[in-house]
């Protein structure tokens, strides 16, 4: 196949940030995806829905002109939220979902939750509303390897939460792990996973092996060889629990390469046509729009976006920047490691 045209795409879970990386950023998802699910980890957080609509009206401020984007926002889950102003959020339209972070598991969740009973209403009233559940599944007790927190989150935290609450709709965000896909694949309907561009495509090794590589730290953290195998099962399995997640999360270089480098990898400009790389490597490109396009509005009950987007494969490589200048500073694009010849044309 040399030419693939798929309903235009959405991102799950994205960061867009704010203010001068926002502005910079926010061109290289709305270039090829219709929608995303925006993460509520500002400084501060976006916690209420007058912080969600606040935030929006600044995404929509900042696109380029004729742009077609719709930021689809989300609450951050503190032990402090109301139930109330989640279900007014829900109603509202703007919030499609909350998002728990565990207090220390990944950048700006500081005020995440610590203590998962003081969360109970919130997450009760979630559940007769249906509204979705993102989690960072991750827990964050210094006794358990970074390694393995995804699996002990599934083991510890989730399962338990699910048992308890078994109509709370949840979204395994970012899943990194053999088991966290193969939880997905048993779990009941009312559980999904998102899957990122660079975890098909990297693990650990990309980070450590031969000198450490900031660009290719991410939180959760790519895993052994094994995990990356199992994600790109998952991703090209047709499943419709798993769907299109990039967490890009821009970060200036001067924040990556540190003494304590910031987590992210920077997806936004090239995560279709390295999509449409890895899937056609898994023998999967009639499957792939599926994983983009349709998984994803299936599960968060909305429509099907009406445009489309054209891939072509041709001998070229693709040439995308090594970094993309904000106000800030640059920001470094993922680099695959390899040459891409699937381009978007349309």
């Amino acid at each position: 196949m040399e030419q693939l045209t798929l309903r235009r795409p959405d991102d799950w879970h994205l960061h867009l940030r704010d203010g001068a990386m926002l502005r910079a950023v926010l061109p290289e998802t709305a270039r090829h995806f219709a929608r995303a699910i925006v993460m509520p980890n500002l400084v501060p957080p976006v916690v209420t829905l007058a912080d969600a609509m606040a935030y929006r009206d600044r995404i929509l401020a900042a696109l380029p002109a004729g742009a077609a984007f719709d930021p689809l926002m989300t609450l951050y889950l503190t032990e402090g939220t109301d139930p109330a102003d989640v279900a007014a959020a829900a109603a509202s339209g703007v919030v499609k979902a909350v998002k728990l972070y565990p207090a220390g598991a990944t950048t700006n969740s500081a005020s995440g939750v610590r203590d998962l009973t003081k969360v109970m209403p919130v997450l009760e009233k979630m559940a007769e509303i249906g509204l979705p559940l993102c989690t960072h599944g991750e827990v964050t007790t210094p006794e358990v390897d970074i390694f393995d927190r995804e699996a002990v989150f599934i083991d510890t935290v989730l399962a338990p939460l699910r048992r308890r609450l078994p109509e709370l709709r949840v979204v395994m965000e970012h899943i990194t792990t053999e088991e966290g896909a193969a939880y997905a694949a048993e779990a009941g309907d009312g559980l999904a996973a998102t899957i990122t561009t660079h975890h098909l495509i990297i693990n650990r090794n990309h980070i450590l092996a031969g000198g450490i590589r900031p660009h290719y730290y991410c939180l959760p953290v790519a895993k052994r060889e094994k995990h990356r195998l199992a994600l790109r099962r998952a991703a090209t399995s047709g499943n419709p629990r798993y769907f299109l997640g990039t967490d890009s999360a821009p970060h200036v270089d001067a924040l990556k390469e540190h003494a304590c480098g910031c987590a992210g990898c920077f997806t936004a400009t090239n995560t279709m046509p390295l999509l449409a790389h890895v899937f056609e490597q898994e023998a999967a490109l009639d499957r792939l729009e599926a994983f983009a396009s349709l998984n994803g509005p299936a599960f968060y009950r909305l429509p099907v976006n009406e445009g489309t987007i054209r891939l072509e494969k041709r001998p070229d490589p693709c040439v995308w920047p090594e970094k993309i200048l904000s106000e800030a500073g640059p920001v470094t694009i993922f680099n695959p490691g390899f040459p891409v010849h699937w381009h978007v044309v349309a």
